[in-house]
């Protein structure tokens, strides 16, 4: 179904008539999946849908100059551009509307995000790249309006990198950077700060990305003077215009009713962005939105009659059709036969995938009917039993939550039954979930062989009497091996380039590898981030360095519904494994000495969050990192670039684990388990605890997500009898997830002679100054008097109360 009508190419009339004929079949049969899938949703069938119709035909446009290698970043209303480009069909758009698990009948997200929400593969089976330059390619859509803006910052960097770079291995990801990245949004989603934060990067970059805002004059149900400056988005960009040093954007506008000015203005948009490495903003103007929103509500709510008539008049399906049968393209009695077959090609295929769909549930129903029927009969509760059996069977079109827990109901009534029958219903609800709630549940990590996970230890190693350096040395030279090593790593940020960053872990870097590899970053943590995630899915090896760790929540929403998600949301089939480098713990002050890991842990589940408590395990996290195919956020100790370390001789090579605990010394009464700068504290603490005779057990944590893979925590305290969480973050925060982990998870619950605490931060923001630190944040004889008074519980008269 793919369109490529060739403007710059000497065509026939009758080639011509073909090409713009097969769009007009498009467009009609996206228009109808429109229109059918709302219906599907009023009916019950599907839950929830927001379709593109009104869209369809700078989407056809668009797919015309969308060439192999390029990548899409889009939102949910770009279907028809994905058929156009022969990425979906009209059966898959309905498995999506239906939430079909078989990722070979839903190839967008196998039913973990609704319809509407688009992607292409990246990766084969077993986890390796495909030929992206071999396809046309999109980047997983998520929900968030204006959050698909940051990652396509970074698609479109890819190809200035891979052009200018030329010792990078670039044969599956890029052909001399001739790749574009088109991004579509909303015009009521430019409101967003995500748009304008991308919009100034792209400018200063100069990057190859075209940004198609579709604007229909509503966002919601909220006309545009409510949400745009002179409801004009590209009147507003005006400064944003390139000058005639070539600075800055090519801003075009074209109304969404006119095809030939369409395919002209993306043809114009796609031959400067591509030769020229120029940002684009193409405004789509007057396009319509002919079942508003969503299917939550009828958009002749919010529009005036007047706007109604005019959306009739100017909808660009009307249009289109007007200008072909005016250009003697086509007649009219043939379009409406050709729309009349689309009608009942579109019917078919929806039959076709409501089938696919429901047919393994109806026969998982009859299975259960079948098997309960049997319980039933062997059961003292059978009348109970069977009330649920009948009240299943009766369900016409079940879900599978329909099934299961009627399955699971039935089983209540089998306590005290001891029956073959009652075996084969626990079996079957065991195998149940053997086999479904993977579909729901997996691939929030990698589960290929370079999970990050499976790569090995590699200790550090000295010389007889290794020198003792700074902590930045240790990173710094770390960083030169792997620049030397893997010439798709780079890194960017704030401070970054020219002077090695803020604690100069990166010192003379740009200038050995250069002002591409090593580079600066404006203030704009967001697109910093996204920078990372668009380069990362097209084969770099970015990372991305957010100065402090409070900064990372400017880039906390892209990070959490972008990065986060994108192997659970695509089942595998696209990979970003960009590192976050930053630092913080222990500086002084409410805005840069934050913890806030409680938060981080929570809304990062899928991300590896890892505290190494010094440079050295920091370089390790690095290596190992760069050998697996999955994101990471590494948070640095501020307070640790000048102290000393020892200096290994293998630097490059260490490879701190991941998801794995490191004793740092034995003790018989009390297991400590902490991380980050605060350890420091806990060992000083532990030398002066000796003293009045209490020998405690010190475990550094390493690796919050994941945590204690090996159970090791629950060992120890299965020594000590005791238990005490060391966290700086706010109460509740780390150390609850800690607790949870170690007491529930690993059941140390039965090994403890005591009542497991926590130490933590206060509740508020950490003061300023040395004095605010110590009284906000956990100090040496915080830790010493708690560990004392736990002591004491245990053993009053041996540890007598202090005050």
């Amino acid at each position: 179904m793919q369109t490529n009508t060739d403007t710059n190419s000497a065509i026939s009339f009758e080639d011509f008539k073909i090409q713009v004929i097969n769009d007009y079949k498009i467009a009609v049969t996206s228009r109808e999946c429109s229109l059918l899938g709302r219906r599907e949703v009023l009916t019950g069938k599907a839950k929830f849908g927001i379709f593109g119709g009104g869209k369809e035909l700078p989407q056809l446009a668009m797919a015309k100059v969308f060439a192999n290698g390029d990548f899409r970043s889009g939102y949910y209303r770009d279907q028809t551009f994905m058929m156009a480009i022969n990425g979906l069909t009209i059966e898959q758009f309905f498995a999506g509307l239906y939430a079909h698990v078989d990722i070979e009948i839903e190839p967008m997200s196998a039913g973990r995000q609704m319809g509407g929400h688009f992607v292409t593969h990246s990766l084969n089976e077993d986890g390796s790249w495909k030929n992206l330059t071999q396809q046309k390619n999109s980047s997983a859509d998520i929900s968030p309006t204006a959050a698909q803006m940051p990652r396509l910052l970074g698609l479109a960097q890819a190809s200035k990198v891979y052009r200018n770079l030329k010792d990078i291995d670039s044969e599956k990801f890029s052909v001399n950077g001739n790749e574009v990245a088109w991004g579509t949004i909303g015009n009521a989603s430019t409101s967003e700060g995500l748009f304008f934060e991308t919009i100034n990067a792209a400018g200063v970059l100069q990057v190859p990305m075209v940004v198609s805002v579709w604007d229909d004059e509503y966002g919601i149900s909220v006309h545009a003077k409510h949400q745009t400056t002179k409801e004009n988005i590209s009147e507003i960009l005006k400064g944003f215009q390139r000058d005639e040093n070539g600075n800055g954007y090519e801003i075009l506008r074209v109304n969404g009713w006119d095809y030939p000015e369409l395919v002209a203005t993306y043809q114009e948009a796609s031959r400067i962005a591509r030769e020229e490495h120029v940002p684009v903003i193409i405004h789509v103007q007057q396009l319509t939105q002919p079942q508003g929103h969503s299917t939550s509500g009828s958009h002749e709510r919010y529009k005036t009659p007047d706007r109604l008539i005019w959306e009739t008049e100017y909808d660009c399906i009307a249009k289109f059709k007007e200008w072909m049968i005016a250009n003697g393209i086509a007649s009219d009695s043939e379009l409406v036969a050709m729309a009349k077959e689309i009608k009942k090609q579109v019917r078919i295929g929806k039959n076709n995938a409501w089938a696919a769909f429901i047919s393994p549930i109806v026969k998982e129903q009859q299975e259960l009917v079948s098997l309960l029927t049997n319980v039933a009969s062997e059961n003292s509760n059978g009348v109970f039993i069977q009330k649920l059996n009948t009240q299943l069977s009766s369900i016409e079109e079940p879900n599978r939550k329909d099934v299961i827990s009627t399955a699971r109901k039935a089983l209540r009534y089998c306590f005290n039954e001891d029956s073959s029958a009652t075996a084969n219903l626990k079996e079957w609800i065991n195998n149940y979930f053997d086999v479904y709630q993977p579909k729901y549940s997996s691939h929030l990590h990698s589960e290929t062989l370079s999970n990050a996970t499976m790569i090995s230890e590699v200790k550090a190693v000295y010389d007889d009497n290794p020198e003792m350096v700074d902590g930045r040395i240790i990173l710094r030279d770390n960083f030169d091996h792997l620049f030397a090593n893997n010439p798709e790593v780079l890194v960017f940020g704030e401070d970054s380039g020219t002077i090695g960053d803020v604690n100069q872990g990166l010192e003379g870097l740009q200038e050995k590898y250069g002002d591409i590899r090593v580079a600066d970053a404006g203030i704009r943590e967001a697109t910093i981030l996204g920078q990372g995630i668009g380069m990362a899915l097209r084969g770099l090896r970015p990372i991305a360095e957010i100065q402090y760790l409070d900064y990372i929540l400017y880039a906390l929403q892209t990070m959490s519904d972008d990065l986060a998600t994108l192997q659970y949301r695509t089942l595998g089939k696209q990979k970003a494994p960009v590192i976050v480098r930053t630092r913080g713990h222990r500086l002084e002050g409410i805005w840069h000495s934050g913890s806030q890991m409680g938060g981080l842990i929570h809304l990062l589940r899928g991300i590896n969050i890892l505290v190494p408590r010094n440079m050295t395990k920091a370089a390790g996290f690095y290596n190992t990192l760069l050998e697996s195919d999955e994101p990471a956020l590494v948070i640095e100790c501020l307070n640790g670039y000048r102290l000393k370390e020892p200096l290994p001789n293998n630097l490059g090579k260490i490879k701190t684990p991941i998801g794995k605990v490191e004793l740092l010394k034995e003790g018989t009464d009390i297991t400590l388990v902490s991380y980050g700068s605060t350890l420091r504290i806990v060992e000083e603490v532990a030398t002066e605890l000796l003293e009045v005779d209490i020998n405690v057990e010190i475990i550094d944590i390493q690796s919050l997500l994941p945590f204690d893979l090996d159970g090791d925590i629950v060992k120890s305290v299965a020594k000590t009898n005791r238990l005490l969480v060391i966290d700086e973050d706010v109460p509740g925060g780390a150390s609850a997830y800690i607790l949870q982990e170690v007491v529930e998870k690993q059941d140390a619950y039965q090994y403890l002679d005591s009542k497991p605490q926590t130490l933590t931060a206060k509740a508020h923001r950490p003061a300023y100054g040395t004095d605010g630190d110590y009284f906000s944040k956990p100090s040496a004889e915080d830790i010493f008097e708690k560990i004392y008074q736990i002591m004491h519980e245990a053993m009053p008269n041996k540890y007598p109360i202090l005050y």
